[in-house]
């Protein structure tokens, strides 16, 4: 596609309730952009995450992605601060490379009204596959990350995430244990290299397995 993805449209609505229309949109787009998706696993996510944005070529559904923000009190820490939950995003194969999953994730963050400009933020994500983790893999205080062991605050953190996602961590690796099946594998082959795949050396996607990824913005608390 040529066009920016501003030309496409979007709205942003809450997955509770989540109108039959909508559901079938996400669901039909997960099934169009994975091979052996798991739609179970998108269903438990409009369960735990409260916002979806989604993009429109005309009438076409072209895109949607999953998104949550708290005000947290995260241990060790003496006050509440914005934590972003991103979840699944799903673009249809003729319209990637547009900047368009950082748009959408961004509009169902906003939706939320929790995150303020300029404050310090935990940024946090899962993922299934290292093309993912590059969004937040030139963050220097992103956790996991080659090279670095995990101190016990940050495994605290992790599992602190973890609960506001509803899911199972190995706070020593950051694997989100899976549900026994495939979350489902992109069609779109992404090259990444050798040192890309060195974090998700314990995932077994197989298993259903992912990687929770944690980072700050603008910058990290003293001692992290």
């Amino acid at each position: 596609m040529s066009f920016p993805p501003e030309k496409l449209s979007t709205r942003v609505v809450l997955t509770d309730p989540l109108s039959p229309t909508d559901r079938r949109i996400v669901h039909d787009l997960f099934e169009r952009t994975y091979e052996e998706a798991d739609h179970d696993y998108i269903d438990r996510s409009l369960t735990r995450l409260r916002f979806l944005a989604l993009a429109f070529d005309g009438e076409k559904p072209v895109g949607f992605a999953l998104a949550d923000a708290r005000r947290v009190l995260l241990p060790r820490l003496s006050a509440p601060l914005g934590v972003i939950l991103a979840g699944l995003c799903c673009i249809d194969p003729d319209y990637r490379r547009m900047g368009l999953f950082a748009r959408l994730e961004s509009l169902a963050v906003r939706e939320s009204g929790l995150v303020v400009p300029g404050e310090r933020t935990l940024v946090c994500g899962r993922m299934a596959h290292p093309a993912s983790l590059r969004i937040l893999r030139g963050n220097p205080t992103v956790v996991p990350r080659i090279g670095h062991v995990p101190t016990e605050w940050q495994k605290e953190i992790g599992l602190a995430v973890a609960g506001l996602y509803g899911v199972e961590l190995d706070p020593e690796t950051f694997v989100v244990k899976g549900k026994g099946k495939p979350i489902g594998f992109p069609r779109l082959r992404i090259e990444v290299s050798e040192e890309e795949w060195l974090p998700f050396r314990p995932v077994d996607r197989r298993r259903g397995d992912s990687l929770l990824a944690v980072a700050w913005s603008p910058d990290a608390p003293p001692g992290w």
